[in-house]
């Protein structure tokens, strides 16, 4: 770094903490997400197989909305790592 812009120890102490809690934070996060996601094409999938073609609506519907919890807790967990890092 150059001179006049290094970091205290108190600031480097700092971002390690936040970087740490955001990477665990945003690491459940995707976890959640992703079991969310794929329990819900699972359950998606179970109906369609039990009801074929007349529940074939239902079962996409379930399975498009999990996927889109899915795709929001992977933006949300993103945001949050980057958010502990400081960028």
């Amino acid at each position: 770094m150059p001179v006049g812009q290094q970091e205290s120890g108190v600031t480097s102490g700092v971002k390690f903490v936040t970087s740490t809690v955001g990477n665990t934070v945003g690491g459940l996060t995707n976890t959640v997400g992703g079991v969310v996601g794929a329990l819900g094409r699972g359950v998606g999938e179970t109906v369609e197989g039990a009801t074929g073609s007349a529940g074939r609506p239902v079962a996409r519907g379930i399975a498009d909305a999990t996927t889109s919890v899915e795709d929001g807790a992977n933006k949300i967990a993103g945001g949050v790592k980057r958010a502990g890092e400081g960028k």
